[in-house]
């Protein structure tokens, strides 16, 4: 249960701009702060536990240091924490360090500390971060936030084996095993054409998969994974208008194969629809964080028990997996920046990191390729394995719904949901695709100019 923006408070982040960050900040020295306070805001994890290891951690690190620490846990419900990054960068006061969800990272890259130091640092252990993430969180040449596994998610499908092998003859434990592929492949012939027939498949066997297409965070960023895997860009990174392309076409006739054998309510599905839908075991596939499965782990654990989680089909240009983005932010008015540069170093390590992933029972995502072993995605269950496949590997690539346009206009393209409309005008309201990449086109221009 990721922060999921509205199209109102996204396009409140996109109205403030994405500038540069004003200056490098002198890289940091270990140890070579004086004492103090620093306060910190994160986000209040709906995983219960997860808040005590942050908190744990934080605490560990201040008696270390001899810092004052003071933690906040603030809610997203009533956009709660976006109300609190909005009014803090207003009141240029509050918190040092706040936890700051995707596109808010880069609308606030003014305000922001540039954490150049601890990122290279943590790519030069870890590995590279996600093209995803480094397109939100670095702004004009410098990181202005600090990866972080919390509020990072994976959107990827969540099926029930039982019905997934009766109805579409695919056994997904094979496919994506709690282990190392085996050789040849088997998820190479996890394609979009095969999940459109097995979609077929479980719709004419009663249990259609739940794949929303409403006004939603959840219906842009599945729709975003199927557009980017076909090559069809809507605006390139350089803010040109490239809508109006035969991968556009390709893409828009796979989903009108696709809809009929949807729920026909879709259109209409908020964010919970498409976990209620699996969790009431009226649907086979989903797509979505483990979140779906660990509600049914409470409510309904026979469920539970027979659902796995693993990557999105493959397209001809790839296989992506959608996801959300967190980040730790400084701000650049903290009274205390080499303190919270320290706390988000420690917070950053590999044992750090791994305590968080646990307390969340594998929920949060690290965004270094190097930190996608722990052994919380193995051994979660039941049925025992059913996460290992969560984190990006392999082929692969993790997307964030309006890359590689400019941010900017990657923001507006997300908060307005571009490419679902699409979908919708040549699925439900008897546009031609033609038609619906013209409008699109018109949209974009309009984007590009604001």
């Amino acid at each position: 249960m990721a922060i999921l923006p509205t199209r109102r408070s996204v396009l409140k982040a996109g109205a403030l701009g994405v500038a540069s960050a004003s200056t490098l900040a002198v890289p940091f020295v270990h140890g070579a702060y004086a004492a103090g306070k620093l306060s910190c805001g994160f986000w209040d994890h709906w995983v219960p536990g997860a808040n005590d290891a942050l908190k744990r951690l934080c605490h560990q690190w201040a008696d270390k240091e001899k810092v004052d620490i003071s933690l906040d846990f603030i809610t997203n419900n009533g956009d709660k924490l976006l109300l609190t990054i909005a009014g803090e960068a207003d009141a240029r006061s509050g918190h040092d360090v706040l936890q700051i969800p995707d596109w808010y990272a880069a609308a606030q890259a003014d305000n922001l500390e540039p954490v150049d130091d601890i990122v290279g640092d943590l790519i030069a252990k870890y590995g590279k971060v996600s093209e995803a993430s480094e397109y939100i969180g670095k702004q004009h040449g410098h990181w202005i936030a600090v990866p972080s596994c919390i509020l990072s998610t994976a959107l990827v499908p969540c099926a029930r084996i039982d019905l997934m092998q009766q109805y579409a003859g695919i056994d997904v434990t094979k496919m994506y095993p709690a282990g190392p592929a085996p050789t040849p492949d088997p998820a190479d012939n996890w394609t979009w054409d095969a999940f459109l027939d097995a979609a077929e498949k479980c719709f004419k066997g009663g249990h259609p998969f739940g794949m929303p297409l409403g006004n939603q965070s959840d219906s842009v960023n599945w729709v975003g994974a199927v557009f980017a895997s076909y090559g069809a860009e809507l605006v390139d990174k350089d803010g040109n208008v490239t809508v109006k392309s035969d991968a556009t076409k390709q893409v828009l006739e796979w989903f009108q194969k696709l809809v009929p054998f949807l729920p026909p309510d879709v259109f209409s599905w908020d964010n919970a629809s498409n976990n209620k839908a699996l969790i009431s075991g009226n649907s086979a596939l989903i797509m979505n964080p483990p979140s779906a499965w660990a509600v049914a782990k409470q409510d309904a654990p026979d469920i539970a028990a027979k659902l796995w989680t693993f990557h999105a089909p493959k397209g001809p240009k790839g296989r992506y997996d959608p996801g959300n983005f967190g980040f730790w932010g400084i701000w650049n008015f903290s009274a205390n920046v080499a303190a919270a540069k320290s706390l988000l170093t420690y917070l950053s390590q590999r044992d750090s990191v791994g305590q968080l992933v646990a307390a969340g029972n594998g929920y949060d995502l690290p965004q270094f390729e190097k930190l996608h072993d722990f052994p919380t995605w193995a051994d979660e269950g039941p049925p025992k394995g059913t996460l290992y496949n969560y984190p990006p590997r392999g082929d692969v690539i993790s997307l964030l719904a309006g890359f590689p346009a400019p941010v900017a206009v990657g923001t507006l393209m997300f908060a307005q949901e571009t490419t679902v409309k699409m979908v919708t005008q040549c699925t439900q309201e008897g546009k031609s695709i033609d038609d619906a990449i013209a409008w699109a086109a018109a949209e974009l221009r309009g984007f590009t100019r604001t």
